[in-house]
């Protein structure tokens, strides 16, 4: 048992999906996996584990931002061993060519966060993903034709940003969408020699001012969801 996760010795699985929203978690592990029981609900941050296809696999939520994520990030890691992490969330569009439900793999992550400046100072660390899960996701992804895009992502510590031309100079270096957890991730990942990835499901669009209703988010999350199930 760690601060944050109530799970006892062997309760997590070497692989974790780690949505944002624990009732997205619950949503997961309620409709893709067998016999899923819930080990964590600790500040109602509801983690689970069941199996898929014969293999355990447990999926966690971390809440938004990186500060909440990296928490949980740590405690799987250090207490209970994990050694896939898998983020599965939302991001918004900062392309024309991004439309709603599309899924984009995240190679790099690129933040407005201060999060490594006080490891690398007077330097910057480039977060990058795993490449083994990578070409597995990609590979997954044109095996079952489920159309993707990979590439450089943004994960901002805003929300709500009082600049709302700010995304357009992201955009112009080729940063396909902004999320709030990946550069994380990937650092913890970086750090502790595990194995991380964000795959993201575009949920809706700062171009066009689009956006996912709650019904259309559920029915696209589940390609996001198989891919993950499948690369390890």
């Amino acid at each position: 048992m760690s601060l944050h996760i109530q799970a006892k010795e062997g309760e997590i699985a070497d692989t974790v999906l780690l949505p944002g929203d624990p009732l997205r978690a619950k949503w997961i592990a309620q409709t893709f996996l067998e016999n899923p029981y819930c080990y964590n609900n600790i500040r109602g941050m509801l983690g689970y584990t069941g199996t898929y296809q014969g293999k355990l696999v447990s999926v966690q939520g971390s809440g938004m931002g990186i500060p909440s994520a990296m928490i949980y990030y740590h405690e799987l890691v250090n207490h209970y061993g994990a050694k896939n992490l898998i983020r599965v969330g939302t991001a918004g569009a900062l392309q024309k060519d991004l439309a709603l439900g599309d899924i984009v793999l995240a190679m790099a992550a690129s933040t407005n966060s201060g999060i490594n400046n006080k490891i690398f100072r007077n330097s910057y660390y480039a977060p990058t993903a795993n490449f083994n899960l990578l070409l597995k996701a990609a590979d997954y992804a044109k095996k079952m034709k489920i159309p993707i895009k990979a590439g450089n992502v943004l994960s901002s510590d805003i929300f709500y940003n009082d600049d709302e031309d700010e995304y357009k100079l992201w955009a112009k270096f080729g940063v396909l969408c902004v999320e709030m957890e990946a550069a994380g991730l990937y650092t913890l990942a970086a750090k502790h020699q595990v194995n991380a990835l964000a795959i993201l499901t575009i949920s809706d669009s700062l171009v066009t001012g689009a956006k996912s209703t709650t019904i259309e988010r559920e029915s696209t999350f589940g390609n996001m969801i198989e891919i993950a199930l499948n690369i390890t």
